[in-house]
């Protein structure tokens, strides 16, 4: 294998994303080709700020901030005549069977177009076979504490990298870090309604975003009854679909905080928070 020559970061516009694609611009670690951000086009507005932001910071230093996607997750969910890659939704079955629809959406959302992205700058667009030999480094923003999300690249043209790990760097550091860069305010990334916020986020957003938290909620009403797409293929849905833990309409739902850790992080293409949840509920009819 040759060494790569093409350098890339997965952006996801979170905490250690962004310390990396600082780190880079100020010349603390190889600069990168650029910086590929995923849009699902359903991230919060304070995402799409701070993304701006990191984009002209990088753009001064001569790295280009790329955004790519596979469609609107928001839109294609409600589309009967778009193939949808699941929604983790929580279900309720006919007989009260509780569970969760199985998730693809970072696969087909996020991996999926930078994927396409690398093969594309690398000169082999899908279907073209890349060549062995040919290979990319992607940085992705693996911090010390969760040195268990870092994995080998499924695919052969791509090699991942962890630049923080290299460094010995906590999420805490990267926190101090952005901190001292004037950018204490980077915010989490994750879709407008991931099932898998917690009260404390969909507080601050009703309290804080209410144009966002009534899209939140027009897209909790609309799904009830599984995706549009299954129900135009007449093939009723067996279970009910919430965005909501409870299983109840999210603007019914008595939000109730918990204390949280400090810094939990948000959802990047390669390191979701989040275990893979169950597909074995009985009561599950999947929006997929």
């Amino acid at each position: 294998m040759t060494a790569s020559t093409h350098r890339y970061l997965s952006l996801g516009a979170g905490v250690q994303s962004s310390t990396l694609l600082l780190l880079a611009v100020q010349g603390r670690i190889p600069r990168f080709d650029a910086a590929i951000f995923a849009d699902t086009r359903w991230e919060p507005s304070t995402v799409y700020g701070h993304l701006n932001r990191l984009t002209g910071i990088a753009e001064r230093a001569g790295i280009e901030v790329v955004r790519v996607g596979t469609g609107d997750i928001r839109a294609d969910a409600l589309d009967p005549r778009h193939r949808f890659a699941s929604m983790p939704l929580f279900t309720l079955g006919p007989n009260g069977e509780r569970g969760m629809a199985r998730r693809q959406c970072t696969s087909e959302y996020k991996i999926k177009p930078i994927k396409a992205e690398v093969r594309r700058r690398l000169g082999y667009p899908h279907p073209a076979r890349v060549p062995a030999g040919v290979q990319a480094e992607m940085a992705i923003g693996i911090s010390l504490d969760e040195i268990g999300r870092a994995r080998d690249s499924d695919v052969g043209y791509m090699r991942n990298v962890f630049p923080l790990l290299d460094l010995g760097w906590r999420r805490t550091d990267c926190v101090r870090y952005l901190h001292r860069q004037g950018l204490g305010d980077t915010p989490k990334s994750s879709c407008v309604g991931c099932p898998y916020h917690d009260d404390g986020f969909w507080l601050a957003l009703r309290e804080n975003s209410p144009r966002e938290w009534a899209d939140a909620v027009a897209f909790d009403h609309a799904i009830r009854d599984g995706s549009a797409r299954a129900n135009a293929g007449g093939h009723p849905l067996r279970g009910r679909f919430f965005l909501h833990r409870q299983r109840v309409p999210l603007d019914e739902v008595i939000l109730r905080p918990r204390p949280q850790p400090a810094d939990v992080p948000g959802c990047g293409p390669w390191t979701c928070p989040h275990d893979e949840p169950s597909t074995g509920d009985t009561g599950r009819g999947e929006v997929a």
